[in-house]
C-alpha cells in the first residue's frame, strides 16, 4: 500500500469523529439501520451502498455481518480513495464510480439486484424531482421483499419549537466542542487536502463536486427537510411499504419494502 502520512483506519476514524460532532447520536442510528437489514434479508445479504463515501455503513455491516457482500457507489474521488485503502484484499467489497443523478448508474453495478440498499447523509445534496427519480431507480435493483433505508437530515415539521430548542442546545454543543478542537466538515476536508497522497484526488473532488471548505451548504437548493415527503415520494415510486423506524430532532431514518 501506498505509505500516507495518516493511515486509512485513521481516516476512517476521523471522519467518524467529524460525523459525529453534528450527529452525537450517529451510531445508534447506524445500529438500527443494520438491525433492520438482519430482520427483512438475514445474516449475509447482498447490500448496494449508496453514496457510500469512505465505506462508513460497509465497514459496520461486514463486522456485524462477515457473510455479507457489499456494492459501495459514489462520486467523489477523495472519499473513494480512503474507501479503496480500507478495504484493500477484501473481496466482499466492490466499489464504483457513478453518479446518482445519471439515469444509467445502475449499470455499473455488478449485481442485477439486492437484498437491501442503505444510504446515510448524502442524499440532502440532491434537489426534489433527481431525489426522486433516484428513488424510482433504487427501487429497481431492489429484490421482491427487499429493503431501502435511508438516515439524512429529515425533520417533523408539526413540532417547530421542539426543533427549534434541540437545534440550540446542539449547536452550543457544537461550539463547546469545537473551542475543544473538534474537527468540522471543512475542518475535515483541510486537513484531507493537506495530505500528499490526498490531495491530488482532493483536487478533482472540488472540481466535480465543489470545495466543502467554501461557505456554500451541502443541500441541494430544493433539497426535501421532511420525513413526509420522503415517505410519501417512496410510495408514489412503487414501494409497497414505507416507514419511519429511527428518528432524533433533526435526522430520521426511513425504510421503504419493495
Amino acid at each position: 500500500m501506498t505509505e500516507t502520512t495518516t493511515t486509512w483506519q485513521e481516516w476512517q476514524d476521523t471522519w467518524d469523529r467529524q460525523q459525529e460532532w453534528y450527529m452525537p447520536d450517529r451510531e445508534e442510528r447506524f445500529r438500527v439501520m443494520l438491525d433492520t437489514v438482519e430482520a427483512v434479508a438475514g445474516l449475509e445479504p447482498v447490500v448496494l451502498d449508496l453514496a457510500c463515501g469512505t465505506g462508513t455503513i460497509t465497514d459496520r455491516l461486514l463486522k456485524r455481518f462477515p457473510g455479507a457482500r457489499s456494492t459501495g457507489v459514489d462520486l467523489d474521488p477523495a472519499l473513494l480513495t480512503i474507501a479503496r485503502g480500507h478495504f484493500a484484499g477484501d473481496d466482499r467489497v466492490e466499489l464504483v464510480t457513478a453518479d446518482l443523478t445519471d439515469p444509467s448508474w445502475t449499470d455499473a453495478l455488478p449485481h442485477r439486484s439486492y437484498d437491501a440498499v442503505v444510504t446515510a447523509t448524502a442524499l440532502h445534496w440532491l434537489d426534489t424531482e433527481p431525489l426522486r427519480a433516484l428513488y424510482g431507480r433504487v427501487h429497481g435493483v431492489l429484490r421482491d421483499g427487499g429493503v431501502f433505508l435511508n438516515a439524512d437530515h429529515m425533520t417533523d415539521a408539526s413540532t417547530p419549537r421542539l426543533n427549534a430548542a434541540a437545534e440550540a442546545f446542539h449547536a452550543a454543543r457544537r461550539e463547546r466542542e469545537r473551542a475543544a478542537g473538534a474537527l468540522d466538515w471543512p475542518g475535515w476536508w483541510t486537513k484531507l487536502a493537506a495530505d500528499p497522497v490526498l490531495a491530488e484526488p482532493a483536487r478533482r473532488r472540488f472540481a466535480i463536486l465543489g470545495d466543502p471548505r467554501s461557505p456554500d451548504g451541502a443541500h441541494g437548493a430544493d433539497s426535501p427537510t421532511t420525513t413526509q415527503w420522503h415517505l410519501d415520494a417512496l410510495r408514489e415510486q412503487g414501494f409497497a411499504e414505507a416507514r419511519q423506524v429511527w428518528c432524533s430532532p433533526s435526522d430520521a431514518l426511513v425504510a421503504a419494502l419493495r
